[in-house]
Parts: C-alpha cells; structure tokens; sequence
C-alpha cells in the first residue's frame, strides 16, 4: 500500500489534464443515469477495497467540521461545543472549521478511528463518489483522486464507461 500512496499523486498530477477535460464534459452533459452508475463504481470498488490499508486522507488531510458535527462529537466526549473547538479545531482561510493538525487526533496507529460512529459528515461520505449530481463535485474529485487509491480507481472506470 506505501507503494501504491507514494505513486498516486505522481500518477494523478499525470491524469490531471485528461480529467479536466473529461469533468468539464460530464458536467456539461451527464448521463441521465450518472447517479446509477457513480453507484455501482463506488460499491465494486470498495468490495476491494478496505480503507483500514491505507487511510492516506485521515493522515494528509483534515475534514471540514459542521456545527452538527461539532456538537454531536462534544456530546460524545462530554463537552461543552467550545471545549472541543478550542481542544482540537481551527477556523482555516475559507471560516472552516477544520483539525488543529493532521494526521487527524482520533487516528489510531492501527488506522482505526476512535470517534468512528460519530465522526464528521466529511469523513462518512469521503471520497464522494456515491454522491448524487456527482458531476457538481468535480474539483473536489480532482483532489481527491491524488488522496484516495479508490477515488483514483473509481475516476478511471467512470473514464471507460462514459463516453
């Protein structure tokens, strides 16, 4: 798996310019069944894929943290909202919450996370491929094929089913 992590934004930055211009035409004119398909990629793909191998995103990026996800985890933790900001979040450049640091706090060296069940919403969605109008998240794609193995995989599969 290092291998395949070390290579893949090598490999992405390479694809970079091909999925452009492959995003720009699905969002122009995306398949009326796009979301069936974005569907059944994103299942094949993750019935090979075990994200405990690599959780390269837990540990180069941070989640976004919404104020429900906020409260929810300092529920979890028994704190007040304003403890658990000021313990482990930070406002980024975009008035984000996001993480103090990564590799993300709840990580563990086992690639398990310790806030699973109630992590952030960023986090039980990533890597968005199962999202619906998926041709709206290109951008975040594109980043997110350089992070993700499985993204990266989805994104050339999508390449050779739609034309």
């Amino acid at each position: 798996m290092n291998n395949i992590l070390q290579q893949l934004p090598k490999k992405a930055a390479e694809k970079k310019g091909e999925n452009q211009k492959f995003f720009k035409k699905l969002k122009k004119k995306p398949p009326k069944n796009l979301d069936y398909i974005m569907q059944e990629l994103h299942d094949d793909e993750f019935e090979k894929t075990d994200c405990l191998t690599c959780a390269n995103c837990c540990k180069t990026t941070g989640p976004l943290f919404t104020n429900i996800d906020i409260e929810r985890i300092a529920k979890h933790f028994r704190q007040k909202p304003q403890q658990f900001i000021n313990q482990y979040l930070r406002v980024d450049e975009d008035n984000d919450y996001v993480l103090q640091q990564v590799p993300c706090t709840f990580l563990g060296a086992d690639n398990y996370c310790s806030i699973y069940d109630v992590r952030p919403k960023a986090c039980r969605e990533f890597p968005h491929t199962n999202r619906k109008k998926f041709q709206q998240i290109s951008n975040l794609t594109l980043k997110n094929v350089a992070i993700c193995p499985a993204a990266y995989n989805i994104v050339e599969e999508m390449k050779k089913r739609i034309p």
